[in-house]
C-alpha cells in the first residue's frame, strides 16, 4: 500500500472520529472508550501494513 494511501486513510479516520466526538452527544466515558478502540485498531492496522504484526505472530509463548 503506498504511503500516500496510508496518510489519506489516517486523515479520513481522524476526521470521522472528530465528527463523532464533536456532533454526537454521548457520555465522556463512552467517548473515551470509543477513542481508545479507534486508536488501538489504527495502530494494529499500521503494524499489519508495515509487516511488524506478522513478526509478532511467529513468537511462541511457552512450549
Amino acid at each position: 500500500m503506498p504511503l500516500i494511501n496510508v496518510i489519506v486513510v489516517l486523515i479520513v479516520v481522524g476526521f470521522l472520529l472528530w465528527l463523532v466526538n464533536r456532533f454526537i452527544p454521548m457520555a465522556g466515558s463512552i467517548k473515551s472508550i470509543l477513542n481508545a478502540v479507534v486508536v488501538i485498531v489504527v495502530i494494529l492496522w499500521l503494524l499489519n501494513i508495515f509487516g511488524i504484526f506478522n513478526y509478532f505472530s511467529n513468537i511462541q509463548v511457552g512450549r
